[in-house]
């Protein structure tokens, strides 16, 4: 830690590369929680003002995990709210305000008290999914009827994602938060989907492999509806299956949700369903309601 700063802001203590001009942060109240490891260059704070609390998505400080600019982390967290705008829904954190600061951008987003199905910084490798604390552990302790509610929320914002013309690139677990009180699943960091046409430019794309399409590991490759299809699929099995391994001996629903899982993760785009439209009610015509 000789390299780093350490920045404390109303007791929250964090490492940067180089000292950070907070001021700014003030007029949103006591901070109360910061997520200051993100590798997207982002910080993030949790913030609580006469009994009200909101998230805080900031880029422009030099934050330790992040080996790019600051100034490139800014222009696509300015890009990502165009994102929030367009793709708001009941199942996507609400965004308030984004604006510039002297040193960087932020943006402001209804705190929503649920927790990310994957956290490598807290539950790392195994522990995710053996740890009786882990998100995604007591997630799959949820009966199958409160998870199928979970996917019924998921799938329901890709089809908004669809009609709206978006894609859906990064979608991980990380990306889905639980209330484990109140059973609301939520979608968060949207920040790379983007409007079709959509072609793989880089090769292997963003995202964990878990449930990404062949086309997200091929350069030039169209990333459309038949990706996020796959990507459906590929949530099912997660978190209702065995992940990667997905043989109907680990699924946990009924049978003709196993098949529309199944033909949702062909590899052969052609043998998917042609939307997450159709998907979606598919699932929802084998029990998935």
């Amino acid at each position: 830690m000789n390299d780093f700063v350490m920045i404390e802001i109303d007791n929250q203590r964090f490492a940067l590369r180089e000292h950070h001009d907070f001021q700014w942060l003030a007029q949103f109240g006591t901070v109360f929680a910061v997520f200051a490891e993100q590798d997207s260059g982002n910080l993030c704070f949790g913030v609580t003002k006469n009994g009200a609390k909101q998230f805080v998505k900031y880029a422009g400080a030099k934050t330790v995990v992040y080996e790019g600019k600051p100034a490139d982390a800014v222009e696509r967290l300015k890009q990502a709210v165009l994102r929030y705008e367009v793709l708001q829904h009941p199942h996507l954190v609400t965004l308030q305000d984004h604006f510039s600061t002297e040193y960087g951008y932020a943006a402001i987003f209804d705190w929503f008290s649920g927790e990310s199905l994957h956290m490598p910084r807290s539950f790392l490798g195994e522990s995710k999914y053996m740890e009786p604390r882990s998100p995604f552990y007591r997630y799959r302790k949820l009966s199958v009827s409160q998870r199928l509610a979970s996917l019924h929320a998921l799938f329901s914002f890709h089809v908004h994602v669809e009609a709206k013309d978006y894609v859906a690139i990064d979608f991980y677990d990380g990306s889905i938060l639980y209330s484990f009180d109140n059973h609301i699943t939520k979608m968060c960091d949207i920040d790379l989907y983007s409007p079709k046409p959509y072609v793989n430019t880089v090769g292997r794309m963003w995202g964990s492999s878990r449930f990404m399409a062949p086309e997200e590991f091929t350069l030039g490759a169209p990333i459309d509806e038949k990706t996020n299809v796959f990507a459906m699929g590929a949530t099912a099995f997660v978190l209702l299956g065995g992940g990667l391994n997905r043989s109907f001996t680990y699924w946990e629903a009924n049978e003709n949700l196993y098949e529309v899982a199944r033909k949702a993760i062909q590899e052969k785009r052609e043998e998917r369903y042609t939307s997450v439209k159709a998907f979606f009610q598919a699932w929802c015509e084998a029990g998935g309601e």
